[in-house]
């Protein structure tokens, strides 16, 4: 009587998540060939080549029959080259020339190249917390992965250098000995060279940059070249709060289903700062590709996307922001794939106030025309979506010779991260919201409570400049970030003044407007 097909766990990625695929063997007596089935890639397809080459360069022998490979689920389509080794395992299993027990509880990750060696592979991580949740609690990895595997704790992670090694600890015959300790290297420690006390005359802009990140909100910086603007946005990461482990994990899980996570074995506990060139094209921005890959704005989820010279970006592109700014995730469909990925970040951009950069002042001869079709780069919408829009002055020449110090980073990060302390206590019980730039408008009106006198100044702002509903709640959250670095519970009348006065790029181009 012919034996069952041999059953092997693996994995697959989807979006950022992974999904458990069984893998099937069975061999047929006819003419010998190997056909994988289960609505697999190019690189899938061509295991088979792979897959013979390994196994006869580990002194095994490949069946002279018809070989039948299936990946379960066999309707969802898959991709990458770490089904190898689960194939592999699969193939001498069904051979008989493995003999184990129950492998329910092994899964297998890992490319196997024609020399039979284990080659690392992408997105290992959320392969590993989708073997726990399954309760596959042994997994086998390429030794170059159990770094970025260890990463889970709660798991047995064996790492191997090749096929043959793989074998013979299954079989039992060769005992597993980890020695190496990853702790450490779990562990990143802040280093930085550059500090905002390298700033000079620009406390009014640092000191909305602190409230933007101590709440999570989105900036705009508008002023001349050379004032600052990108000096301030750069030294953005010396401010930023902790992480906490969930949104280290989450981070961490992107990058690596990215294939961008460095030295495929450290937990990013800082959180991500993105810049990417004005000449981006929107599949980078927002994500795609073949694959449906994550682009910039996933890369900088839980941590902050910097558009300098923001009015130089397609503008097509920048109106792609609009949906992700307000969900704080992204859906991207292709042919072939439909992934969703997390994108809650913060935007920070910068740019000029005209063509020339030097609005007015005596040498700019830029027309009102040509003004309003510069700035109009930034649509309605996204203008919008900014919480913060600030124009930055150029700095006095008595403030630069003076070469006075300003307020150093590690000073502005112990108040951003004593304002996250209280958002934190603040949201506990709610899932998702970790700032106040995160609040819905039911959470707004049970925090965000007004008097009267912010009320009355709210009304003059809201009929004089008629402003949107997003606005007004965009308003009443940045208030309550004030609120929050004074460590007032209620917000007072000069919380909601000083977040009206956040505004000032789009009350000046209104103005234009109406002139």
């Amino acid at each position: 009587m012919k034996s069952l097909a041999s059953v092997v766990n693996s994995f697959a990625i989807s979006g950022i998540d992974a999904y458990t695929v069984k893998i099937e063997t069975d061999t047929i007596y006819g003419k010998p060939a190997v056909s994988i089935v289960g609505l697999g890639d190019t690189a899938i397809k061509e295991a088979r080549e792979r897959l013979e080459a390994a196994v006869v360069h580990s002194k095994y022998e490949f069946p002279k029959m018809k070989i039948v490979v299936n990946l379960s689920p066999c309707d969802v389509k898959k991709s990458g080259s770490h089904f190898d080794l689960g194939m592999a395992i699969g193939l001498l299993i069904q051979s008989k020339q493995l003999c184990t027990g129950d492998l329910s509880i092994f899964g297998f990750i890992g490319e196997l190249s024609l020399n039979a060696d284990l080659r690392p592979c992408s997105g290992v991580l959320p392969m590993v917390i989708e073997a726990k949740k399954r309760g596959i609690t042994n997994l086998i990895v390429p030794k170059r992965n159990l770094k970025e595997a260890s990463l889970v704790n709660g798991i047995n992670i064996f790492g191997f250098e090749n096929l043959k090694e793989v074998v013979e600890f299954i079989e039992g015959t060769n005992t597993y000995e980890n020695v190496e300790n990853f702790k450490d290297d779990h562990v990143v420690r802040r280093k930085y060279f550059i500090d905002f006390e390298d700033v000079q005359g620009q406390d009014e802009a640092i000191e909305f940059i602190t409230v933007a990140v101590a709440g999570g909100h989105n900036i705009l910086l508008s002023g001349s070249p050379g004032c600052g603007k990108s000096m301030i946005a750069k030294r953005i990461p010396t401010i930023l709060p902790a992480m906490t482990e969930e949104e280290a994990l989450e981070v961490t899980k992107i990058y690596s289903v990215a294939g961008l996570l460095k030295n495929r074995g450290r937990l990013i506990t800082e959180r991500p700062f993105r810049a990417p060139h004005h000449n981006a094209s929107t599949n980078s921005l927002i994500g795609g590709g073949n694959n449906a890959m994550p682009g910039e704005i996933s890369l900088a989820h839980n941590g902050v996307l910097f558009l300098d010279e923001i009015a130089e970006f397609n503008k097509g592109t920048l109106d792609a922001l609009r949906q992700p700014l307000e969900d704080n995730k992204v859906t991207i469909s292709r042919v072939r794939f439909t992934n969703t990925y997390p994108a809650n970040f913060m935007l920070v951009s910068a740019m000029n106030p005209c063509p020339c950069g030097y609005y007015g002042e005596d040498r700019c001869h830029c027309t009102d025309y040509e003004v309003l079709k510069y700035r109009q780069k930034l649509s309605g919408p996204i203008l919008d979506r900014i919480d913060i829009q600030k124009n930055v002055q150029p700095v006095e020449f008595m403030k630069l010779s003076k070469y006075e110090k300003g307020i150093s980073s590690q000073k502005i990060r112990e108040i951003v991260e004593r304002t996250r302390k209280m958002q934190m206590v603040r949201f506990k019980n709610l899932e998702g919201v970790n700032c106040n730039a995160q609040m819905t408008p039911s959470m707004i009106k049970e925090f965000c409570v007004l008097n009267n006198e912010c009320i009355n100044l709210l009304q003059m702002a809201y009929d004089r400049f008629k402003y949107s509903a997003r606005t007004f709640h965009k308003f009443l959250k940045v208030a309550r970030t004030f609120a929050d670095m004074d460590g007032t519970e209620n917000i007072l009348k000069k919380h909601v003044a000083k977040a009206l006065i956040c505004r000032e790029f789009d009350k000046e181009q209104a103005n234009m407007m109406v002139v």
